[in-house]
């Protein structure tokens, strides 16, 4: 949940971590600090609360080096505050360290030190590390931090300072994400791309276990003993792309992009009017020894699941097991060498879907990702990957990430249903023929932003909304309750339409708002008779489904047209929508939009 720059070099240190810092903000957090070393000593400065607060307090006591370390936090271990707050520092003042990830057996090092004469001050996990250090300290700090890491357990990035070797900077990576550039003033190492392009579009995706020795000037990386050269990969990633250009919200903003990028990644996927996978690619002998498919993810991500399980199951005729990850990595599943297990996530660092990875692989299955960030762990650790190419994503609250999840998961199995013979060529032509018109139909969706506005407007104040919907229509309404929920704090719950009347009616009071999801033809009318019992018990209902659908407009308060597509496409276009209905409720609400309270973009803790 946490992020964290270093820099060393000609540059004034504070400026390029104060830089870098503001780029994660994204992740959600509560507090931010730095540390950077002048004359001789370790200097620090930390406030509780938005980076903007830790900007004026630097102004008025400045810490001018070209050395430091930076943090921004959100809190695991220890309520938010100064002293909870990155870097820590030893007990002696020698050594400054910021911390991505948890220290899982970090009570028990915390009481070895304390028995040995260690004062903690925090309530963190991360202070056991720099008092480690000072404990294992002879002179050389790559010496201290591998034994210190040899004791230690659990994800971690961190960076480290000492004042006794004031040109010297060491960063360790282990199951928490770290990246690296060069540039002519300097070495700049951050937990995400968005802190080093502004500095450096090569970028060095550190592996796991790497140890970074930044030495005046120079780096040498380690790993298990012996020294790597880890090659630079260019990015094409621009600072403009993480702008809000003239839109009040990141949010909005990647909301209207999801044409423009959808279209982009069919572009990728889809030449001369074949499917193209690329890294994701399976052969038909590859397909044919999976017995038993599992789809896992967390939060948008696993809604994205479920669509793509609807979409395996009817072209593949075979069964799908989605489950969340926290849930998957302590569950016996029949998982074996004959199991693909598909693994959604937007940042590729998820840390509950990545030790879901680990356990798949652990009992032989082979395995595929779907992310969207280049170099992430998890497309590292997959066998296969499939990118998003959405862009990045910086409001914490998932849009075009879920549609691209939902398209490249559809041309997944397309692709497998026509290696597998379950599916002609012909049909795949016609599948290919309308999903090249998701893009434009999105554009169409969201000429009527005004429409949505309205709706919003009309439930902002409402202390419950309920969605409802049958098969693919209620992945679309849990993917609506959720967003909804997320940035508005209202409470939304996605009830399957059909098991209105065994329990949830009695929820329905006099002007309940529910949006009713109904795109599915062969469960249309069913739906329709669910909205007429919700409106005679007072509900206000507002039903979305294909434009032109009188059976919906006439059972419904309001009715939300969308284009027609086939059935099966339909939860990419009818959660536009919805998305932008939540968009517009949070903020006549005047909430944080992009930055829910309690929320991060990339959760990097179990």
């Amino acid at each position: 949940m946490c992020g964290i720059v270093a820099y060393t070099g000609k540059l004034n240190a504070q400026d390029v971590i104060l830089n870098g810092l503001s780029k994660l903000e994204y992740r959600g957090y509560d507090s931010a600090g730095i540390s950077v070393i002048s004359n001789g000593e370790i200097k620090s400065l930390k406030r509780q609360g938005k980076i903007k607060i830790l900007e004026e307090a630097l102004e008025k006591n400045p810490l001018k080096s070209h050395i430091g370390i930076g943090h921004v936090r959100w809190a695991t271990h220890g309520v938010p505050n100064e002293t909870n707050a990155h870097p820590q520092i030893s007990m002696n003042g020698k050594f400054s360290l910021v911390h991505n990830g948890i220290i899982e057996n970090y009570l028990e090092l915390k009481n070895m030190l304390e028995a040995e004469g260690y004062v903690f001050k925090s309530q963190t996990d991360t202070e056991v590390i720099p008092m480690l250090i000072e404990k294992f300290y002879e002179g050389d700090l790559l010496k201290a931090v591998e034994k210190t890491i040899g004791l230690i357990r659990g994800a971690y990035a961190f960076a480290v300072l000492s004042s006794d070797e004031e040109n010297r900077l060491i960063a360790v990576k282990h199951s928490s994400p770290l990246v690296g550039g060069v540039f002519e003033d300097g070495i700049i190492l951050a937990s995400d791309v968005t802190s080093v392009i502004s500095h450096s579009k090569k970028i060095i995706y550190f592996e796991e276990d790497d140890i970074i020795d930044v030495n005046n000037g120079d780096y040498t990386i380690y790993n298990k003993g012996k020294i790597i050269d880890r090659p630079f990969k260019e990015t094409k990633m621009s600072l403009e792309e993480a702008s809000k250009e003239n839109y009040p919200h990141f949010l909005l903003k990647e909301i209207h992009e999801q044409g423009k990028v959808l279209q982009e990644g069919l572009s990728i996927r889809i030449k001369n009017n074949k499917i193209d996978l690329g890294e994701g690619a399976f052969s038909s002998s590859d397909l044919k020894k999976f017995k038993k498919i599992y789809a896992v993810a967390c939060g948008t991500a696993y809604h994205a699941c479920l669509a793509i399980k609807y979409a395996m199951e009817k072209l593949l005729r075979l069964p799908v097991t989605c489950e969340v990850a926290s849930e998957f990595k302590y569950e016996d599943y029949f998982v074996d060498e004959n199991s693909l297990v598909l693994v959604v996530s937007q940042s590729g660092e998820t840390a509950d879907t990545i030790s879901a990875i680990r356990k798949a692989k652990d009992l032989g299955a082979t395995t595929l990702s779907i992310t969207n960030v280049l170099g992430s762990t998890i497309s590292r650790i997959t066998d296969r990957v499939m990118y998003c190419y959405c862009g990045p994503e910086i409001s914490v609250a998932s849009t075009k990430a879920y549609t691209s999840q939902i398209i490249a998961g559809y041309l997944l199995a397309i692709d497998m249903a026509l290696k597998l013979d379950k599916i002609s060529d012909d049909e795949v032509q016609k599948y290919i023929e309308e999903i090249k018109k998701i893009p434009a139909k999105i554009d169409e969706i969201l000429k009527d932003e005004e429409d949505y506005k309205k709706i919003a407007d009309e439930i902002k104040l409402a202390k419950s909304i309920f969605y409802t919907g049958r098969g693919l229509d209620f992945v679309t309404a849990k993917e609506g309750a959720l967003k909804l929920k997320e940035i508005s704090y209202i409470h939304a719950e996605a009830f399957q339409a059909g098991e209105l009347k065994h329990g949830p009616l009695a929820l329905i009071e006099k002007d309940t708002p529910v949006i009713s999801i109904a795109t599915q033809n062969h469960t249309m009318e069913k739906t329709a008779s669910n909205n007429e019992e919700l409106m005679a018990r007072g509900a206000k209902v507002y039903a979305l489904g294909f434009k032109e659908n009188n059976l919906l407009k006439a059972s419904s308060l309001e009715f939300i047209g969308i284009p027609k597509t086939i059935d099966l496409f339909a939860p990419i276009l009818a959660v536009v929508p919805l998305q932008v209905i939540a968009y517009y409720t949070s903020a006549l609400l005047g909430n944080d939009v992009d930055k829910p309270r309690n929320l991060a973009k990339s959760v990097t803790v179990e």
